[in-house]
């Protein structure tokens, strides 16, 4: 299955983004800590030009600590970049994303001030509207489980010199890399509706058989982790009673226990890329 998922509003979206872009002093992106590299929208970059980024590590708590720390020392490698973690063990407050602010801007002015207007940006469900309203310690965002709820753009008060302003979350139009476009579904950036869950599920199931094997062991009471994805749903369906009829699988709703078990952290802390050496 090719995956492709452009809703009219992102379109739409990336319009309004490119006016205010004129009137901004950074950008904060917000990626998914499991799939930073997938999560990175190319359309994002090229919207951006020179404006000073921070980068936001979302959803730590679900990714490898060790790979994580090392995605954010490869962002803050990069020029007029900073990149910050967040996650439930480690959340980041509205001073800490100012602070960063002011040194990126600050280091990059010459009338030596820092304050502004900030825009947040990011891929479709990746926790940007959370993220928010745990800055503001307030909901001022929407949220859901759900990809693309937020819509429009608002602007908020971070202090006295800071304004952010929240944008709708976006793909770009063409998905060329199917790999990324898969992680990108398995993590739940694209609408259930524009996939079929077995078909997402069943490259999970064969990437986790092959690189986190235990994590299925314990969860699912394998006894044998050397088996293909076929036997781990059919395993799955029996353990968990989605049968359908003659006590057949029923691998829909199987592949959809597997997907919930991935995304809610069920299954442990996965990271399932890299950053090059």
């Amino acid at each position: 299955m090719a995956i492709s998922w452009y809703p009219g509003h992102m379109h739409k979206a990336s319009k309004e983004l490119t006016k205010i872009m004129r009137e901004t002093q950074a950008v904060i992106e917000v990626l998914d800590a499991r799939i930073p590299q997938s999560s990175c929208n190319p359309l994002l970059a090229s919207i951006r030009q020179e404006l000073p980024c921070i980068r936001i590590l979302n959803k730590a708590d679900l990714a490898d600590n060790e790979v994580t720390e090392a995605w954010r020392v490869h962002f803050a490698q990069q020029k007029d970049s900073a990149c910050l973690i967040n996650g439930r063990d480690s959340q980041l407050s509205k001073a800490d994303l100012v602070n960063a602010a002011k040194r990126l801007v600050k280091a990059g002015s010459k009338s030596g001030l820092a304050r502004g207007q900030l825009v947040i940006e990011g891929i479709p469900n990746v926790g940007k509207s959370s993220l928010l309203n745990q800055l503001m310690d307030r909901k001022v965002a929407k949220t859901g489980n759900e990809p693309a709820v937020t819509r429009g753009q608002q602007r908020v008060k971070l202090d006295d010199d800071w304004y952010l302003i929240d944008t709708p979350g976006m793909l770009w139009p063409k998905l060329a890399d199917q790999a990324s476009a898969y992680r990108l579904a398995a993590t739940g950036t694209i609408r259930n509706t524009a996939v079929q869950a077995d078909d997402i599920a069943w490259f999970l199931a064969e990437l986790l058989l092959a690189n986190y094997a235990e994590r299925l062991v314990q969860r699912y009471e394998l006894n044998d982790s050397n088996i293909k994805p076929e036997q781990l749903f059919t395993h799955i369906a029996t353990l968990r009673g989605s049968l359908g009829r003659g006590g057949k699988p029923d691998f829909n709703k199987t592949a959809e226990i597997l997907l919930n078990d991935f995304r809610s952290g069920k299954l442990g802390r996965f990271s399932l890329e890299s950053p090059p050496p």
